[in-house]
């Protein structure tokens, strides 16, 4: 298993070093993992000039698999915009040609309290590995500026989809919603967005290959009410880039934190990128306190989409539950009675035991 490992800005070094840990503890008990660091992001600039330096790039294409913390600084706002970190994470992307990014959103027992919402409407929400519910999205932006007729700057974006584009990714959400309860909601805007209704009539062709799959759709700003106020109507939500960075983001409260929610982004073969959902975080950067289990979870999804090994997969999501049953919290998900720790205290990823 040779691994990329990026671990970016911020708290992404602190975070990877964690979920290095795991891979650490998987290598000493006998799996073949090998792990290249490399920049990306304002690292990368700092070190190369460039948000995606080609010895990164060279690194990615050769590995089987990449695991990535963060991007993105305050420091790095008044660059230009191709050498902005930003830039670095959807270069790579491209590079790669990955284009179905998954985001279960999963609530621990242990966490439901941690939830924004009441215990009632998340407990056993998602929270065993036959039950995730599974973002897919894919974007294309080409962002425009221009002047108006009467000297009043104008800013726009054009959003466009390929039939080859949907029909991909969707073929990936009712795959996905076959191995679970069988049901996919496409999320869309079509009763405004052409994108959106032209969105809705590839799924709808799709949906005839799957006819164990109940589909249904849903307007955007229903699904994100919809998302607090029943969750667990859901299973698989297929949708575009915009609405699923939306939604996920809302959907890592019902978790508890964003600090719990893993992503894999991948290629046609299964060959990912694995980053947890937030952002860099500078301004706590450096204090050892940020949350590292999203990290360590996406090594978990790693385990299971590229390497085709679920009993690891499993064993990492175990140890997960075993240290949140331990009762060690970092503060995003602490809560009365419970030993808050600095960031993983070296036992989510350190101990070999619980792996």
């Amino acid at each position: 298993m040779k691994i990329a490992v990026l671990p970016g800005d911020g708290i992404g070094p602190e975070i990877v070093a964690q979920a290095a840990k795991v891979l650490e503890a998987l290598r000493s008990d006998g799996l073949n993992v090998e792990m290249e660091y490399a920049h990306i992001g304002g690292a990368g600039y700092d070190a190369a000039g460039d948000p995606f330096p080609a010895a990164t790039e060279k690194l990615a294409l050769a590995a089987d698999a990449v695991l990535l913390g963060a991007v993105g600084g305050y420091q790095y706002d008044t660059l230009p915009r191709p050498m902005r970190p930003e830039q670095g994470l959807l270069r790579i992307r491209k590079g790669l040609g990955l284009f179905a990014n998954l985001r279960p959103a999963m609530v621990y027992p242990e966490l439901v309290n941690a939830s924004s919402l009441k215990p009632e409407l998340v407990s056993d929400l998602e929270h065993h590995d036959s039950a995730r519910a599974d973002r897919r999205y894919l974007f294309r932006t080409a962002a425009r500026y221009s002047v108006l007729d009467d000297g009043e700057r104008q800013g726009f974006d054009t959003m466009h989809y390929n039939e080859s584009e949907v029909r991909r990714v969707a073929h990936v959400g009712f795959q996905i919603a076959m191995k679970r309860g069988k049901k996919l909601c496409s999320v869309d805007k079509a009763n405004v967005l052409d994108t959106s209704m032209f969105w809705r009539e590839i799924v709808t062709e799709i949906a005839k290959a799957y006819p164990e799959v109940a589909l249904s759709h849903m307007y955007v700003d229903n699904a994100a009410m919809q998302l607090v106020r029943a969750p667990k109507q859901f299973d698989v939500i297929l949708t575009g880039n915009i609405f699923g960075d939306i939604l996920s983001d809302e959907a890592s409260m019902l978790t508890g934190s964003i600090g719990m929610l893993p992503s894999a982004s991948l290629d046609a073969n299964n060959k990912g990128l694995y980053e947890p959902c937030h952002g860099s975080a500078p301004d706590i950067a450096g204090k050892d306190i940020a949350n590292p289990l999203a990290t360590i979870l996406s090594v978990a999804m790693m385990m299971r989409y590229t390497f085709a090994r679920e009993d690891i997969a499993l064993r990492i999501e175990g140890a997960v539950r075993k240290v949140l049953q331990q009762g060690l919290r970092t503060g995003d998900i602490y809560e009365a009675g419970m030993q808050k720790s600095h960031g993983c205290d070296g036992r989510c990823g350190g101990n070999s035991a619980l792996i």
